[in-house]
């Protein structure tokens, strides 16, 4: 009898909102021969259909293999394995891995195929057509924010580090697989690069839905991801599985605390993004305007700045009335160059940080293209800053009274108690 395979969304648009396959794990454990203790010890697991779920965990906890497990990459020593409603546990694993997604550490692309022959792998091996696969290597190059005409022949050497993960996330999305499972994709890059990523990785979960699982090591990164986070012990015991708000706000031990860490409440800025806040409009010039129009701008606006846009309305330089003066008819010197933006999937914390960093009190927010969308000021977000902590402070006032009537229940109890045990023995 054949196989019932995994179910995908094969054939369906990357612009639609695909969904992906619930997983659940049941008792899973790995043990390896020689070794005392399994490094997987019967982790039952339930992740739903659409859900980014976070395994985060100290190094050696054993997050990696569990992942690992779910494409059996590593076979499980026992245990079973469910995507949708079917087992995996038995099924081909070959077949399988074409059927879930795999998104590692510095890409794992293959050096001597171009990017249109790495990202099209997998869907040639699954027997689409040749122009069903000419056409989904450009849509994903699209969708993960590359110029195909601009990166379809390349070769991954040709590629900056941010780029490669972006074609390793596009390949990894090739097929239409319902699961995709990242391991540690972004711990390679630096921080900026990282940010950006993580930010292109929300987007994406928000066009396409599907059921992704993601390890790392970085709390941070956990909390701004993930619907929900699983805090790992040893041997991937679960500590905490629950979502980023109510690990950050009720820890379940001091084992969560300590991967929560010193200020939760700056923490929960990873929480809001810059689209749930007010993004605000800012004078803007283009760089072929004459200097002549610009200077009017800033005269007759609101403000003494404008943020000049490139040829393709991307942020290039910050220009201020004093610096037109300077300009002396070309604007190659003048005013100050854009160095950080933003996404609207960035968090709070993301455009704090490049608020502070950038020194003016503003960052420019951009689109998936780096096109300008807007502004977001640090008068808005120090007014969410005082509102987490204020509903932080309530909440912690709250939970204090609650504490305090419970004592005086247990007391008022304990006297009750005492009073009828007295009455009980007295004489008549």
């Amino acid at each position: 009898m054949p196989e019932t395979p995994v179910p995908t969304a094969e054939g369906t648009s990357a612009r639609a909102a695909t969904s992906g396959a619930g997983i659940r794990l049941e008792n899973l454990t790995k043990h390896y021969p020689g070794s005392p203790a399994p490094a997987v010890d019967d982790v039952t697991m339930e992740i739903n259909a659409g859900e980014l779920v976070v395994l985060v965990g100290p190094s050696g906890c054993g997050k990696s293999t569990t992942l690992k497990m779910i494409n059996r990459l590593i076979e499980p020593t026992s245990g079973r394995i469910r995507i949708g409603d079917r087992d995996v546990t038995g099924m081909d694993p070959v077949k399988l891995r074409r059927t879930v997604g795999y998104a590692i550490q510095s890409s794992g692309l293959f050096p001597h195929m171009t990017v249109a022959q790495n990202i099209a792998l997998v869907p040639r091996m699954v027997g689409w057509s040749t122009s069903k696969i000419k056409n989904r290597v450009e849509e994903m190059l699209d969708l993960v924010g590359l110029d195909p005409g601009e990166f379809h022949g390349r070769y991954p050497r040709q590629l900056s580090g941010g780029q490669q993960q972006r074609v390793g996330v596009a390949r990894a999305l090739a097929a239409d697989p319902p699961v995709l499972l990242m391991d540690e994709p972004f711990g390679a890059v630096d921080p900026i690069t990282r940010d950006h990523l993580q930010d292109e990785l929300i987007r994406l979960q928000h066009e396409l839905h599907k059921t992704i699982v993601f390890v790392t090591h970085d709390f941070d990164e956990a909390i701004k991801l993930g619907d929900r986070i699983a805090v790992l012990r040893e041997r991937s015991h679960i500590a905490q599985f629950d979502t980023p708000e109510a690990i950050l706000t009720n820890p379940t031990d001091d084992f969560v605390s300590g991967f929560v860490g010193a200020g939760a409440a700056l923490k929960r800025l990873n929480l809001t993004r810059v689209r749930d806040v007010g993004v605000v409009d800012f004078a803007t010039a283009g760089v072929d305007d004459p200097l002549q129009s610009i200077f009017d701008l800033l005269r007759d606006g609101d403000t003494n700045e404008v943020l000049l846009l490139d040829r393709h309305r991307r942020p290039y330089k910050w220009l201020r009335r004093g610096d037109l003066m300077r300009a002396k008819g070309t604007l190659a010197r003048a005013g100050t160059l854009v160095h950080d933006t933003v996404t609207r999937d960035a968090t709070l914390r993301d455009a704090l940080e490049a608020v502070l960093t950038d020194n003016a009190g503003r960052v420019a927010v951009t689109g998936r293209r780096g096109e300008y969308i807007g502004v977001v000021d640090m008068e808005t977000l120090m007014n969410n800053v005082h509102e987490l902590l204020e509903a932080d402070r309530l909440e912690a006032v709250e939970h204090r009274h609650q504490l305090e009537e419970q004592r005086a229940r247990r007391t008022r109890m304990a006297q009750e108690g005492l009073g009828g045990q007295g009455g009980a023995g007295a004489p008549a």
